[in-house]
């Protein structure tokens, strides 16, 4: 898949999952976008999970600033997101709604504070049969971003390691 264009996307708001998208794009090259919302979330954890957790009750679908991308150019898609109330976050429904990605390949990422990828590689699997999609990479956002506990050089040889595996 070397010689394929790629592009990571990707949504963030603590910023966990942007240096996850940077980790990527800085090993596979290629293109790199950032999925922000018109209306801003809050910045206060509280107050972002009730509005997460109220988009996500009301099957919302926040718009997004114009990507200004044609998914034509390229061959492989990095998706990524943070994991908000077991899911992706709502946005992120409303970009799988807006674009088509067949005959791509769509290799998700995702941050998390304990589910994991909570079945959403699946979920894009599901939305998307006409793309072949990878098995992502889930990474604990407190092991990545500025927290107690993170270890960006670990995480960077554990990107490496999976972007490997999976053929970059």
């Amino acid at each position: 898949m070397q010689d394929s264009k790629n592009l990571v996307i990707y949504f963030s708001q603590s910023g966990n999952t942007e240096k996850f998208a940077d980790i990527i794009h800085e090993q596979v090259g290629g293109d790199i976008k950032k999925i922000e919302t018109v209306k801003a979330y809050p910045v206060v954890y509280d107050d972002l999970a009730n509005v997460a957790k109220t988009e996500k009750d009301e099957n919302a679908r926040p718009e997004y600033k114009d990507l200004n991308i044609d998914l034509e150019n390229y061959d492989n898609i990095f998706v990524g997101y943070p994991m908000w109330w077991y899911t992706l976050p709502m946005v992120m429904y409303k970009f799988f709604e807006d674009y088509d990605f067949s005959g791509k390949t769509i290799i998700p990422f995702n941050t998390h504070e304990g589910s994991y990828d909570g079945g959403t590689w699946d979920t894009i699997k599901s939305w998307e049969p006409n793309a072949k999609v990878l098995d992502g990479l889930a990474i604990r956002g407190g092991d990545i971003g500025d927290g107690p506990n993170a270890n960006p050089t670990d995480q960077t040889e554990n990107v490496k390691n999976w972007l490997n595996e999976i053929g970059f």
